[in-house]
């Protein structure tokens, strides 16, 4: 990465400066190491500031249906990943959340690949995809890297015992809640879909809302369903409001 590679270059021209005037190698050490964190500190954040635009014009964009639009600025942020470490997997997992809401699988799937393992979200997207496409080891891999990055999302862990109960892996899915449980200690939704687990029932997935629809794990008259309700429940609020 760039800023890696500048502020290596400029710690290096330092040391060397530095005993050359005769200043002892650990004196001069220090003083080059400084320099590194300094300046990479300072290019890091000036390579943020960037993104960061980037992708608060793009959410605007998503909040307006501009959808293609927000794709097209995310894509060219890209090229800040030669700049900073971690910038290119983070657009690759905003990129492929968005084709992947919009229910494009084929173009989200390349993007979800290269996703920032802590996006945890896009993770479960990915994983989702590995186990329509029956490939069960990687789908638990993905799974697994997430939940490492993000242990303390709910609904990561739910949605990972979801997929393997899916499977046919109960016994699999009801480890994973327990796992969940110890990183999340007294989750109700966790605790809840452990019980009906061992009850023999279906996971209960709809309390989490939009966050467990944008997966798309639901039939399109469950999620159509759910928008009517959300829908209604904001128009009630409004008639409660003017009243």
């Amino acid at each position: 990465m760039y800023n890696i590679l500048i502020s290596a270059a400029v710690s290096l021209a330092v040391l060397a400066i530095l005993l050359l005037v005769k200043l002892p190698w650990w004196g001069a050490l220090l003083i080059a190491l400084a320099a590194f964190g300094g300046l990479f500190i300072l290019l890091s954040r000036r390579t943020m500031k960037q993104v960061m635009v980037v992708i608060e014009t793009a959410g605007k964009d998503l909040q307006g249906q501009r959808f293609e639009k927000a794709v097209r600025e995310l894509k060219d942020a890209l090229k800040y990943g030669k700049w900073q470490i971690y910038v290119e997997g983070q657009l690759n997992s905003q990129i492929g959340m968005i084709y992947y809401m919009k229910r494009d699988f084929s173009n989200a799937f390349p993007y979800l690949e290269k996703s920032f393992f802590k996006n945890w979200a896009a993770m479960g997207m990915l994983a989702i995809c590995y186990m329509k496409r029956q490939k069960k080891d990687k789908m638990t891999a993905t799974f697994e890297k997430a939940v490492m990055g993000s242990p303390k999302e709910s609904l990561l862990w739910n949605l990972y015992a979801y997929c393997l109960n899916e499977s046919g892996e109960t016994s699999k899915a009801k480890e994973v809640i327990g796992k969940g449980l110890k990183k999340l200690p007294g989750d109700v939704p966790l605790t809840e879909n452990l019980e009906n687990l061992q009850q023999g029932k279906k996971m209960k997935m709809r309390n989490y809302g939009d966050m467990w629809f944008q997966f798309h794990l639901e039939s399109m008259a469950a999620i159509q369903k759910h928008q009517m309700a959300a829908m209604g429940g904001r128009m009630q609020r409004r008639v409660t409001v003017r009243k």
